[in-house]
């Protein structure tokens, strides 16, 4: 697959999820997806998506860095938003915070097939202290 298509596909994921326009994710993600060396699945991945808006309502990936190199993405995401409770073991609260996450994305048939992702975690706690 051509990098400017991949691209293509990473972005209309990217509206997907910002939409949560979950019967659409399996047009995305690969029903064997894995996570950080987990195994998923579809299922598993919408959940877990899917309480991430839960515990952040006003939760939306906005990709700031986007390396493509077929079939794989590097990506850094940036994240202005409000948790509602304890974030990654963090007592945010409710109070807005700004990080990144650096993501790399390996594709299958057009599709996510294995996601690794950090979330800079240093900068939330920089924002709480």
């Amino acid at each position: 697959m051509a990098a400017d298509a991949l691209r293509s596909i990473y972005q209309a994921y990217l509206d997907c999820l910002n939409a949560q326009d979950w019967p659409r994710l399996g047009e995305f993600v690969h029903d064997g997806v894995s996570h950080n060396g987990r195994a998923f699945g579809l299922a598993g991945y919408r959940a877990m998506l899917e309480n991430d808006f839960q515990q952040i309502p006003d939760l939306w990936f906005k990709s700031e860095l986007v390396v493509c190199e077929p079939p794989a993405i590097a990506v850094r995401l940036k994240f202005d938003c409000t948790p509602k409770g304890s974030f990654l073991d963090l007592p945010v609260n409710g109070r807005t915070v700004s990080f990144a996450e650096n993501v790399f994305y390996e594709f299958e048939a057009s599709r996510i097939k294995r996601v690794w992702s950090v979330i800079d975690k240093t900068a939330i706690e920089a924002q709480l202290s």
